[in-house]
């Protein structure tokens, strides 16, 4: 099997676990939080980050993976802002109605493409920009009702959309940058998530609830139920690096729609949730746009490679071909090409 095919098992695998995973904690959350009137949803997460970081401990002991340390203030930076904009999106949801909610998290693809333009200069096809607006369009149909607006709400979801993007560019950028896996990464970030959700959580909670998360009663029944929703985290978390990783921030954005209509379709089917024909409409036109999306990058990708290897080629048939360099201005000395520009006598001045 050769790189390429590697490289796009791990990417399906990776994409399947996170989709199997997100869907899978959503619906254990959603008994926990509506069934057993655990809302505590910031403090939950920081415990998902320690559970995570324990169990990528255990896995290191036990040399399942290499631990390659890197830029500590990276890290550090890295893994707070994360830990930030998990506390910001779940202060928007309680500052907000659920529609605007809902708003925010799709207002996140295109600020995500803003960004990775302007600074990266990373270039997305018409096609492309024309397939995440039909993802939009349907997500939202499916998924926004009411739009209540209030100045405070606004102003966190803002920086919610703002924090998530970078925190998601940067999964992205530093694991190519400093050459690391998604496990090295998540492996060396998640204390600071976890210790940034660990202190503001119980105030996070405590604001948006009215209620102290130490005095709730923690029966047999909300026990398994955390125990369960952490077990899980690990696998939502390492695909998430992972996926980020392996593709790219608007991707996993994408995915994420793709989970939040799975979840909507499971609730319809299994729950037996009230929906309107519009949810239904909605999540079609969603899935329209994901599969084009993902026809027109996989097209994309392909049409790069096969770019990338005939310049390859050519380099090469030019490079073993002496007549060739002669004509490009190369001089051959020894069996050794020199280029025009080693000749010049000011070289040692413009180096």
């Amino acid at each position: 099997m050769g790189e390429t095919e590697r490289f796009q098992l791990g990417t399906v695998g990776a994409l399947s676990l996170s989709v199997v995973s997100s869907v899978s904690i959503v619906i254990c959350n959603k008994a926990l939080i509506s069934s057993l009137d655990f809302t505590f949803a910031t403090t939950l997460t920081s415990w998902h980050l320690l559970v995570t970081f324990c169990s990528l401990h255990i896995a290191l002991w036990m040399r399942l993976f290499e631990h390659k340390p890197f830029d500590s203030r990276t890290v550090m930076s890295f893994g707070v802002l994360n830990g930030i904009s998990i506390g910001l999106l779940n202060l928007s949801l309680g500052f907000n109605s659920v529609g605007f909610y809902q708003m925010t998290k799709l207002a996140i693809i295109p600020c995500t493409v803003v960004l990775e333009v302007l600074f990266f200069a990373k270039k997305f096809s018409r096609k492309i920009q024309f397939s995440l607006i039909i993802l939009l369009v349907g997500v939202g149909i499916a998924t926004v009702t009411d739009l209540q607006l209030n100045v405070l709400g606004s102003v966190v979801s803002l920086l919610a959309v703002i924090t998530t993007c970078i925190a998601q560019i940067m999964t992205n950028t530093i694991q190519k940058k400093f050459k690391v896996s998604s496990t090295q990464l998540l492996y060396q970030s998640s204390p600071y998530q976890a210790g940034t959700l660990f202190i503001s959580g119980p105030f996070l909670d405590g604001l948006l609830t009215n209620q102290n998360v130490f005095a709730f009663k923690y029966t047999p029944q909300v026990l398994f139920f955390i125990l369960l929703s952490c077990a899980i985290a690990v696998s939502v978390n390492f695909s998430t690096f992972m996926v980020i990783g392996k593709t790219s921030p608007v991707t996993y954005q994408v995915l994420g729609h793709l989970k939040t209509c799975l979840v909507l379709a499971f609730g319809y089917i299994l729950l037996k949730d009230p929906f309107r024909w519009r949810n239904i409409c909605g999540i079609i036109v969603a899935l329209v746009g994901m599969i084009l999306y993902s026809f027109l990058c996989s097209s994309e990708n392909k049409q790069k490679a096969s770019d990338t290897s005939s310049q390859s080629l050519q380099l090469n048939e030019n490079e073993t071909d002496p007549l060739i360099n002669a004509e490009n201005g190369n001089a051959i000395t020894d069996g050794v090409i020199l280029k025009a520009s080693d000749w010049s006598s000011d070289k040692d001045l413009s180096a």
